[in-house]
């Protein structure tokens, strides 16, 4: 079965309540799952928690005549959208991308980060409340990565696209745009060895493009993580690995945060978007479906509804940006309520 047609099924279950979907024979999803909670225990847990980076990005745009307040960002989802690994605030994918953001619209930025190392996409709910059920204005836009846990802790597909597609229609009736970082690609854990890497690759794939069906639907955009990492860990290891050589570094959060940019950038009007396809770049017009599957096995591809059944392929050329912009900083502010770590 095709992975769009998989995907599909997944999705369809998802939003009709049905029950968990097979992507794989169980004897080989029991193998995946079991090799990938070795590979967890084989290069070890035990990292301090993520920095806290909540805070005021880019105050220097901040002029002195009033005026429309900063933009609000959010992050939700797992260890990877709270930046497990690194030590410094500024130093996770909020505070890049917070910084980034800042940068190109030259409008301060503030972050809320509410996301959970370990969480899988049944927390969204309860993280979905502590953006919205607090009093302060709802996110001008929110970041999600989220997936990996709910594939090695077995969450049935159709239940995780349920709860993620739960939390992105919460969002997107608040007036909260949404991109969603879909599930990684595991078949680039080193440990996890042929030919389980190959069907973990299958499932988080298969995963990733349900995800996508899900939430485009809903007026979101994702983002594909793939194998975003693989290449660079694979040639420099030591860089883009964090020091429990499984979560990235610094450097690898960096590439990460800028392949999100872009489309982060983009749900608030604030990159070119072109009408133009450029298919040297495999952009492309397709059903949702075959857009989904199409993502899910090409890193940093862009997915946003066009009309009807249709989507939009995307690869964002990346504008210039100052260098001293997208370099790690710390917040300047604090928000209320909120504890920032020091370097």
């Amino acid at each position: 079965m095709s992975r769009a047609r998989t995907a599909r099924r997944i999705a369809a279950g998802a939003a009709y309540g049905g029950g968990g979907l097979g992507l794989v024979g169980a004897a080989a999803v029991g193998l995946v799952l079991a090799e990938l909670q070795f590979a967890k225990r084989t290069v070890g847990t035990g990292l301090p928690d993520p920095p806290r980076a909540d805070g005021l990005y880019g105050s220097e745009f901040a002029g002195p005549e009033p005026g429309p307040g900063p933009l609000r960002l959010a992050m939700m989802g797992d260890s990877t959208a709270a930046g497990l690994g690194v030590r410094r605030a500024g130093q996770t994918p909020g505070a890049l991308l917070a910084s980034g953001l800042a940068a190109v619209a030259e409008r301060p930025v503030e972050l809320r980060n509410v996301a959970q190392s370990g969480a899988m996409s049944d927390d969204l709910d309860r993280q979905t409340g502590v953006l919205l059920d607090d009093g302060r204005p709802a996110p001008d836009v929110c970041v999600i990565m989220i997936g990996a846990n709910d594939v090695t802790r077995r969450m049935p597909p159709t239940q995780s696209v349920r709860h993620l597609t739960s939390a992105v229609r919460r969002l997107r009736l608040a007036g909260t745009e949404v991109v969603v970082g879909t599930c990684p690609d595991l078949g680039t854990i080193e440990p996890v060895y042929q030919p389980l890497r190959w069907l973990a690759r299958r499932v988080s794939r298969q995963l990733a493009a349900a995800q996508t069906i899900g939430v485009v639907a809903l007026g979101a955009r994702t983002v594909s993580m793939g194998d975003l990492l693989g290449p660079e860990f694979a040639a420099n290891p030591r860089e883009m690995f964090g020091p429990d050589s499984y979560h990235p570094s610094a450097e690898g959060y960096a590439t990460a945060a800028m392949a999100v940019l872009p489309t982060l950038c983009a749900a608030l009007s604030l990159w070119p978007e072109s009408d133009r396809l450029e298919v040297a770049r495999n952009e492309d017009m397709l059903p949702v479906a075959k857009a989904a599957s199409a993502a899910a096995g090409q890193a940093g591809t862009e997915v946003t509804q066009a009309r009807g059944p249709w989507a939009l392929l995307k690869h964002r050329r990346r504008r210039r940006v100052a260098a001293e912009d997208l370099a790690p900083a710390e917040p300047s502010a604090e928000l209320p309520g909120t504890q920032v770590a020091g370097t």
